[in-house]
């Protein structure tokens, strides 16, 4: 079966009071549906903006983003690459949560000085590059 790769960034529309449970409430989710549906991949959320990589059959990572453009947590919804792949960059993250390390924070810190952590100027071969490198990090961190 073709792996497709979806990139997307929306804008969050979360309270911050109550964004930890609603980010665990999502990963909780994603994950299970994740699984359920051979979907791979990698999320990160800063400045409120969510930017998402999603790899796995075309008609179920197309069923997944729809799902995300309904949520009402997710606004102004861009998808930035959907594209035929060899193999998976994420084969064993069913949703990693990338970015939540203070390094990552030292990181945005000079991507939001260089663009204003403006997702709107990434296309999706940089926002993947990006998500890519920082699950490399998290899993040399944690191992």
């Amino acid at each position: 079966m073709p792996i497709y790769r979806l990139v997307y960034y929306s804008r969050n529309h979360v309270v911050l009071d109550v964004f930890a449970t609603e980010l665990a409430d999502i990963l909780a989710k994603s994950r299970g549906n994740n699984e359920r549906d051979e979907i791979t991949g990698a999320l990160m959320f800063n400045a409120g903006c969510f930017a998402q990589v999603l790899e796995g059959p075309l008609e179920r990572v197309e069923a997944a983003f729809e799902r995300i453009q309904q949520d009402e947590r997710h606004g102004e919804v861009s998808l930035l690459s959907l594209e035929p792949i060899k193999y998976r960059s994420f084969p064993t993250w069913a949703m990693g949560f990338v970015g939540a390390s203070a390094a990552d924070i030292e990181r945005y810190a000079s991507i939001g000085a260089s663009n204003g952590f403006d997702l709107s100027r990434f296309d999706g071969d940089e926002l993947h590059k990006l998500l890519l490198e920082l699950a490399f990090e998290e899993e040399r961190a944690m191992a």
